[in-house]
């Protein structure tokens, strides 16, 4: 399977992993009309379906929006490592 270089690529990867732009749209929960919009205004994905797109179909977030997930992203930190409330680095004595 080939990785989408662009958006548009992406968008289009989702109709061939659904079938046909009708089935994409209705497992988007959108009307059909609106998924053709995309593909031919727009080209990309709206923000708030790109999740829910990527579970539905498997094409990763940052083939669909790489304006809003960017591959360089860091990963979530591990929770064994998290920290709240103070600075590690402060110094620790009153002034």
């Amino acid at each position: 399977m080939d990785t989408p270089n662009s958006p548009f690529e992406a968008l289009n990867r989702i109709v061939e992993i659904a079938g046909s732009q009708s089935e994409a749209a209705r497992r988007l929960a959108v009307p059909q009309p609106t998924f053709w919009k995309w593909l031919q205004s727009s080209k990309r994905l709206p923000a708030e379906y790109v999740l829910l797109a990527e579970r539905e179909f498997g094409v990763s977030r940052h083939a669909l929006r790489p304006d809003i997930y960017p591959r360089d992203y860091p990963p979530a930190p591990d929770q064994t490592e998290r920290w709240i409330g103070i600075d590690k680095g402060a110094d620790r004595r009153v002034a």
